[in-house]
């Protein structure tokens, strides 16, 4: 019995003994307290959103404004708030937060010094976020990849390849490399090079080749084409083409004119030569050949 009243007497919780920490009243502060914390925790979490959805939908109603800030603008509001949040709860509970934020802090560096390369990504999906080489919906080539980009986070970017795989790039290794955007101006230059036969009459290859290209729709006359020769090689003679198209019809209409040109000069009868060798036999050779084999 006295080891029994000596337990309950042992101090517990901030200068408490377990018999106080017992009675109707501390069990309803504590209840209190609880219930408290959840309410503080539920609105949190509803404020949090709401302010992340207002941030985002702030972006998306002005078409100048980049989505890709404003996404990442609403993550990190969110997390403010919650963190707010969380620094309430304790504070509700009699903790003192000045304490462990100091101690969270300190936590911090110790945890950034051991975990630099994550960090470095994070340093990298600030700076893309801020700098924006390129934003959802863009068709970028990095770090040997190509693709849509479908996400940009702190940590990495992801982007659907042409195979429509899914492409997780660590942002550091995409800030690190060079980014080819190919979705940042409205139109691109499509590029070939058409050969044909030295004896084909080159007036008429160039009419054909300009014919058919311009009849695409999709071809912009303005800024006007480039078609002429280029290059005199040991078996033909090369065309180069350039015409400018909207930057959406780019591949398709590059991989469209190489046929159409192609039947078209063959229609109008130009020579599209291949390349070929001739083997010359000289008397010379047939007299060493027949002295060889008399010895």
């Amino acid at each position: 019995m006295d080891s029994f009243s000596s337990l309950m007497q042992t101090e517990i919780y901030d200068g408490k003994s377990l018999a106080d920490l017992v009675t109707l009243e501390f069990l309803a502060q504590a209840l209190g307290s609880v219930v408290a914390a959840v309410l503080i925790l539920l609105a949190g979490f509803i404020v949090a959103g709401w302010v992340k959805r207002r941030i985002v939908a702030l972006g998306e109603a002005n078409a100048k404004l980049d989505p890709t800030l404003f996404h990442f603008l609403g993550n990190l509001a969110r997390y403010v708030v919650l963190a707010f949040a969380v620094l309430f709860v304790l504070n509700t509970f009699g903790v003192k937060t000045t304490s462990i934020v100091a101690a969270i802090g300190a936590a911090g560096l110790a945890i950034g010094l051991a975990m630099q390369g994550a960090l470095s990504n994070v340093a990298a999906g600030v700076m893309l976020i801020l700098f924006r080489p390129f934003k959802l919906g863009d068709f970028i080539e990095v770090d040997g990849e190509m693709g849509t980009v479908k996400d940009i986070n702190l940590n990495n970017t992801v982007i659907a390849s042409l195979s429509n795989l899914k492409v997780i790039i660590p942002n550091s290794e995409v800030w690190g490399n060079t980014i080819t955007n190919y979705s940042s101006f409205d139109t691109r230059r499509a590029e070939w090079t058409f050969g044909v036969g030295y004896g084909a009459d080159l007036s008429v290859a160039e009419r054909v080749i300009r014919e058919t290209i311009m009849g695409d729709s999709r071809s912009h006359s303005d800024p006007e084409p480039f078609i002429q020769v280029n290059a005199l090689n040991s078996s033909s003679v090369d065309f180069l083409v350039r015409v400018w198209v909207d930057a959406a019809d780019y591949f398709q209409y590059q991989a469209d004119m190489k046929r159409k040109v192609k039947e078209a000069l063959d229609a109008a009868g130009v020579d599209i030569p291949f390349p070929t060798r001739t083997i010359v036999h000289t008397g010379q050779d047939d007299q060493e050949d027949e002295a060889s084999k008399a010895a």
